[in-house]
């Protein structure tokens, strides 16, 4: 084997009387099993060498005594005998494989390979489901006791829960996913158990599906961690957390398959939502590892700090820069745009204000069905106020008998501070006054005029509008937004003509002055 695979010598070399003897070793039945197995391995390369070698080993190694070697305890020498019957498949012409097939399902071969992984799947859920099925199943009839199966591996997530094994029939990960999920079963029992029952105890569309999750995980740490795919020597990716371990693969999934529920949880996912959930779970995956964890306790500490929320704001923030958002000549743009958007929302604030709004009247009675009226006077030096019929909408300024000069205005009160809030008594009713009352404390004597504003959109542009007038910022929730919107629509606006070409950071450079100036054309020459 060893000259073989250095390539001193070719395979097709080899003479018929060494081959039997090599077909020897397969066939006889007591012989050391590492023996028979290198046997194997040799015959298995000489098939796809040449025709006249694949006849010589087909003639000599029986279908039968292949499914032999299948049925023995030795995995290396069930996974060596399963790599000849492939290569001859493969060496098969279109005819030969049939009659081979036919012969092998005539003798049921998927009994001798599927056993190990039936008997896999079978301790997957006595290990979640043991205390439910540890007595009552011996009196069931066969037709129930499969239904309970049915119904548990359902549990577990499966998608075919009668014939569960048809959920590993995909390719990658194929039985790899199997071993994972058995790994996590018996090497951390509490947190397999955990999973699973309080996934089986939730809502049917809320439950986070094992096995599911399991086949689909396994799946996406192949691609990331290029399992299956040939060395590459030119990739920049290592990760020395992987020589700390022994089962590195396994440990990891064990951390990951803990870490697609914490973030299905998170996500307060249905079933529909189970490819997002897992996309999430990939980015969270990847992002830790880009940061060059040295451990796995390391990896697992940073990947579950970055939860949901994180991942979120991680997304925001690289979709702004995406956008050239965030580059400084941009930024530095935006700071420029502000004043005069600023402008702009002062504008709208006295507009409105001049407009005016319809207030109820605060009174101790449980009626508050008398209305009254404020508006500001076109010129901005007048606040006119007065009571007010139901159903007048907008009622002009000489019919309000009220009025406050703006220069006598001292300050603006909000909430708790106001005098009306002081008097009313606590409770929920209260808490809704609270967040709407505004007052104008006014004259020398302190006077205050009481507000109740309708809505909290009209109550921002009220004390906007008033904290203009007494010459402060505009302080309020909605300020922030409109100028929020207006700066993007102008931003998007400006940058229009600069679409597809990044945007750099620092200014180019200034070009050296030319070495003379005589570059401009003289028309006196020519008109000589």
């Amino acid at each position: 084997m060893e000259l073989m695979e250095h390539d001193f010598v070719s395979w097709e070399t080899l003479s018929a009387a060494f081959i039997k003897k090599i077909v020897s070793y397969v066939n006889m039945n007591s012989m050391d099993a590492s023996v028979q197995r290198l046997s194997l391995s040799i015959l298995e390369n000489m098939v796809p060498s040449s025709r006249l070698l694949f006849e010589l080993v087909r003639k000599e190694v029986t279908l039968d005594r292949l499914l032999t070697h299948l049925q023995v305890t030795n995995t290396q020498l069930q996974l060596k005998a399963m790599a000849l019957l492939i290569a001859l498949l493969l060496a098969a012409t279109d005819a030969e494989r049939r009659d081979m097939m036919d012969y092998l399902r005539e003798r049921n071969v998927r009994q001798f390979i599927h056993k190990e992984q039936r008997e896999l799947l079978q301790s997957l859920r006595q290990t979640a489901f043991e205390s439910e099925s540890e007595t009552p199943t011996s009196n069931f009839s066969t037709e129930r006791r499969r239904s309970l199966c049915a119904k548990e591996f359902r549990k577990l997530g499966f998608v075919n829960n009668s014939n569960p094994a048809q959920d590993l029939y995909r390719a990658p990960p194929g039985l790899l996913a199997l071993d994972n999920m058995v790994y996590f079963s018996r090497h951390t029992p509490n947190a397999y158990s955990r999973f699973v029952l309080e996934n089986s105890s939730r809502e049917d569309k809320h439950e986070c599906p094992f096995a599911r999750s399991s086949i689909q995980l396994t799946l996406i740490l192949c691609e990331i961690l290029h399992v299956g795919e040939p060395c590459s020597e030119t990739a920049q990716a290592f990760y020395p957390m992987f020589f700390g371990q022994d089962h590195f693969f396994e440990e990891l999934f064990c951390i990951c398959i803990q870490l697609v529920n914490k973030t299905w949880k998170e996500m307060r996912a249905t079933q529909e939502d189970f490819d997002k959930v897992l996309q999430v779970v990939r980015e969270q995956i990847t992002r830790t590892l880009s940061l060059k964890p040295t451990s796995l306790e390391l990896f697992k500490t940073r990947v579950n700090v970055l939860n949901y929320s994180e991942i979120l704001k991680l997304r925001q923030t690289e979709r702004l820069h995406q956008e050239e958002t965030l580059a400084v000549p941009v930024l530095e743009l935006r700071e420029r745009l502000k004043p005069e958007l600023l402008e702009l929302i002062r504008q709208q604030r006295l507009l409105r204000l001049c407009e005016g709004t319809l207030f109820r009247k605060i009174s101790s009675r449980r009626r508050q069905d008398k209305l009254w009226y404020c508006r500001l006077s076109p010129n901005h030096k007048v606040l006119h106020y007065g009571d007010v019929e139901e159903g007048v909408h907008s009622p002009p300024i000489e019919s309000l008998p009220e009025k406050i000069p703006v220069a006598d205005m001292k300050a603006l009160l909000v909430g708790k501070e106001c005098p009306h809030t002081k008097e009313k008594s606590s409770g929920k009713q209260n808490k809704d006054v609270l967040e709407l009352a505004f007052s104008i404390v006014y004259d020398v004597e302190e006077y205050c005029l009481n507000f109740i504003a309708p809505t909290r959109y009209e109550f921002c542009l009220w004390t906007d509008g008033l904290n203009m007038l007494l010459g402060k910022e505009m302080t309020s929730e909605r300020t922030q937004t409109d100028l929020d919107v207006l700066l993007s629509m102008e931003l998007k606006l400006r940058l229009l003509d600069l679409e597809n070409i990044s945007i750099p950071d620092t200014p180019p450079p200034v070009p050296k002055p030319p070495s003379n100036l005589n570059f401009c054309y003289d028309f006196s020459h020519a008109e000589q």
